[in-house]
C-alpha cells in the first residue's frame, strides 16, 4: 500500500488545511507515515508570510528530495498560490497545487496511476501532464517537469466544510470556520493567496464540532481551536448575515464540547460584548491573540491597519480587567519601511505598560504585490535584528513575569502529546504550558497546582471529567 507523510508551515488555518488533506488521502487509500524519508508521498501544505517561509519550503524541498528522490513531492498552500512557477521549477516537485485546488489533491494523485502506481523513480515526474489553469505564460510552464493546478483564488465561492480529521492530528483539533479577508493591511500578501473573506455556515459549524467531539481522537476532542484568517469576520459574508458571538452561544448551548478556545482575532473585533462572552463561561478559554503589529501610529498608517495605539491599549485593558488570569498574545513587526527609533521606542514603551503573556516578533519581509513592496527600503539588517532580539527578550520577561504572578493558582490543564522520562506536557485555558509529573494519555484533564516554574507543577493523581474541572482559577 502506497505510503504518504506531511508537514505543515504556518498559521493554524493552514494547519486545519493540512488536516483535511490527510483526510482526502487516507480515503483515498493511501497510508500516513511520520517520516518523509520512507514516504510515496510528501505533501508540503506551504505558507508565504514572509520570504524566511518561502525560503524555508525550499530548503524543505530540497532536503526531502536528496534523502528520498523517488518521492513525489506535493506542495500545496499560500506559497504554491502565489508562486507556482517558481515552486514548479524545483527538483522533485511533482505537483504544485494551489489554495484554489486543495481539495483536489486526492483526485490528482489518484488520476497519476493511483496509490498502487506512485512507487517508481523520480523521472517519471517528467512524464506528467501539465494540468495548469494559469493563463500568464502556459508554454514556459508546459516545459516543466511539475503538474501545476491552480487558479482564481477570488473565483471561489463560500467556504467548504472541511473533509474531516483522522488518526494522527492533533490532540486540539482546529477547526477553520472563516477564510480571506477583505482587509487590504499594506504588507499583507494573504489577501491575494485567500481571497475574501468567507465563512462556513453556523448548522454546519455545529456539525463539524459534535462530529470532532465525537470523533476526533479516541475519547473526542475535548478542546476545539476556532480558527481563520479574520476570525472576528465570521458570518459578515453569509445570508443572512451570522456573527461570531452567535455561533459561540450555539457551540455552548448544542453540543458537549468542554472547551473553546480562539485563534488570533483582530483589535477591533475585541469588543466589550465579546470580552464578556469569554469572561461568561468556563468552557471558553481565557487566551486572547491580538496583533499589535506596531506601538507606533505613524507606522500603523503606513500599514492601513485600522486601529491607533490608543485603541489597542484599550481593547488590552479590557481584556485584563475582565479576566485577570488571561493569557494576552500578540504579533509584531520590525523593521517597517520607514520605522525610525522613535517609531520602535513607541512599540517597545507600549509593550511594556500593557498585560502582554507573550509575543510572535517578526521582521518585515516585502511581498511581491503588496502596496509595502514599493515604500522606502526597510531598515538595514543588523537594526532589524537588534529590534527583533530586544523583542524577543522583552516577550520572554513579560512571560516569565506572568507565570510567576500565576504561583498558587490551581487550573486544570489539558495533556499533549509531548512528553519526557518522567513528565507530560499539558496546556492550561490560558496558555501556560506546564510538565506534569508522570506519564499520561494525551487528552486528559488535569488538576494542576502552578508554582510559577515551567517545569515544577502539582498534578492531581487522577483525570478530572469536566464537571469536576470547572471552578478552578
Amino acid at each position: 500500500m502506497a505510503t504518504f507523510s506531511i508537514q505543515n508551515f504556518g498559521c493554524r488555518a493552514t494547519d486545519a488545511d493540512a488536516a483535511s488533506v490527510r483526510h482526502q488521502l487516507v480515503s483515498q487509500g493511501l497510508t500516513l507515515i511520520d517520516e518523509h524519508s520512507r514516504a510515496d508521498v510528501v505533501v508540503l501544505n506551504t505558507c508565504t508570510v514572509t520570504a524566511a517561509a518561502d525560503a524555508q519550503a525550499r530548503d524543505t524541498v530540497r532536503k526531502i528530495h536528496r534523502a528520498n528522490p523517488a518521492a513525489r513531492i506535493v506542495v500545496t498552500g499560500c506559497y504554491a498560490q502565489r508562486a507556482p512557477e517558481e515552486v514548479a521549477s524545483m527538483p522533485g516537485v511533482s505537483w504544485v497545487i494551489g489554495n484554489s485546488h486543495q481539495s483536489e489533491i486526492s483526485n490528482v494523485i489518484a488520476e497519476s496511476g493511483g496509490p498502487g502506481a506512485i512507487g517508481g523513480s523520480a523521472g517519471r515526474a517528467g512524464a506528467l501532464i501539465h494540468l495548469s489553469e494559469i493563463q500568464s505564460d502556459a508554454m514556459s510552464l508546459a516545459r516543466g517537469p511539475a503538474k501545476i493546478l491552480t487558479g482564481d483564488i477570488f473565483a471561489q465561492g463560500s467556504l467548504s466544510a472541511p473533509t474531516g480529521l483522522v488518526a494522527g492530528d492533533r490532540t486540539r483539533p482546529i477547526l477553520k470556520i472563516q477564510d480571506g479577508c477583505d482587509n487590504r493591511c499594506s504588507y499583507c500578501v494573504i489577501p491575494f493567496v485567500r481571497g475574501n473573506s468567507r465563512s462556513l455556515g453556523p448548522d454546519t459549524v455545529i456539525e463539524q464540532v459534535r462530529a470532532l467531539v465525537v470523533g476526533c481522537t479516541k475519547e473526542g476532542a475535548k478542546e476545539i481551536v476556532l480558527s481563520g484568517i479574520n476570525l472576528g469576520s465570521y458570518g459578515r459574508d453569509l445570508s443572512p448575515r451570522a456573527e461570531l458571538a452567535a455561533v459561540v452561544r450555539r457551540i455552548l448551548d448544542e453540543t458537549e464540547l468542554e472547551q473553546l478556545r480562539f485563534s488570533s482575532i483582530e483589535p477591533q473585533d475585541v469588543t466589550e460584548d465579546f470580552v464578556g462572552l469569554v469572561a461568561s463561561s468556563h468552557r471558553i478559554a481565557p487566551h486572547f491573540h491580538v496583533p499589535l503589529q506596531s506601538g507606533s501610529n505613524r507606522i500603523l498608517r503606513a500599514m492601513r491597519r485600522w486601529y491607533r495605539a490608543e485603541h489597542y491599549a484599550e481593547r488590552m485593558k479590557l481584556i485584563r480587567a475582565a479576566l485577570p488570569d488571561a493569557g494576552i498574545g500578540a504579533d509584531v513587526i520590525v523593521g517597517f519601511p520607514g520605522e525610525s527609533d522613535e517609531d520602535f521606542a513607541a512599540t517597545v514603551e507600549l509593550i511594556e505598560r500593557l498585560p502582554f503573556t507573550y509575543l510572535h516578533v517578526f521582521s518585515f519581509s516585502p511581498r511581491p504585490g503588496t502596496e509595502a513592496e514599493k515604500f522606502a527600503a526597510p531598515a538595514p539588517g543588523h537594526i532589524v535584528r537588534e529590534r527583533a532580539r530586544a523583542l524577543r527578550s522583552l516577550s520572554e520577561r513579560k512571560s516569565a513575569e506572568f507565570r510567576a504572578s500565576r504561583a498558587g493558582c490551581r487550573m486544570r490543564a489539558l495533556t499533549l502529546n509531548r512528553a519526557g522520562e518522567t513528565w507530560t506536557e499539558a496546556l492550561t485555558g490560558n496558555y501556560l504550558k506546564v510538565r506534569i509529573a508522570g506519564l499520561h494519555p494525551a487528552n486528559e484533564w488535569h488538576d494542576v497546582q502552578l508554582t510559577g516554574s515551567a517545569t515544577d507543577v502539582a498534578v492531581s493523581p487522577s483525570p478530572l471529567s469536566l464537571h469536576s474541572s470547572g471552578g478552578f482559577s
